[in-house]
């Protein structure tokens, strides 16, 4: 199979909200984080405004790739991101909104934010403490430190520990425990 080089997560957090929160009425919408299914890809294609290869990351063995969907409508996916579990952290390879939750005109609000929160989740129920590692574009490394609370550990390697993590599982997953 073939890999692709690491360029650098690009994903802009806009708002640590609740959940996800309608960007002009302002309401919350609980939100569900399930596995992207094959099925799932006839729509998060480059042809329907998504950036990345998702089939790419759905066939890569060691990857896990989620939907982020509202619990209300769960055909309609806000959200992706591709994960690798490996020995003492979780690895995030890839994060997108939905095309119509990027830019001015977005819908929504604190997807980012959402999948960053779950791949921490997913960190404390691997019992990794919550620690998660992500490589960064250049000029959003400060970015990540200010919203996410992330650490530089050097070149573009960004890290969340233990204490940003659980505040970002306050903000998103306060009432649904680990």
């Amino acid at each position: 199979m073939k890999k692709r080089t690491t360029k650098g997560l690009n994903f802009v957090i806009d708002k640590l909200t609740n959940s996800i929160e309608n960007r002009i009425t302002g309401d919350s919408f609980t939100t569900s984080i399930i596995h992207l299914t094959r099925d799932d890809l006839k729509t998060v294609t480059k042809k329907n405004g998504w950036v990345f290869d998702w089939r790419f990351e759905l066939n890569q063995p060691e990857r896990e790739v989620y939907k982020l969907t509202t619990t209300e409508n769960k055909n309609v996916i806000q959200g992706l991101i591709s994960l690798e579990i490996k020995f003492d952290h979780v690895y995030m390879h890839l994060a997108e909104s939905a095309p119509f939750n990027k830019g001015r005109d977005k819908v929504y609000e604190g997807v980012p934010g959402n999948l960053v929160a779950f791949a921490c989740r997913l960190s404390f129920q691997r019992g990794f403490e919550g620690n998660i590692s992500f490589v960064s574009k250049t000029q959003l490394i400060n970015h990540y430190i200010e919203t996410l609370g992330a650490f530089h550990a050097g070149g573009r390697l960004m890290i969340i520990e233990t204490r940003a993590a659980l505040k970002l599982l306050d903000k998103y997953f306060k009432n649904t425990g680990l």
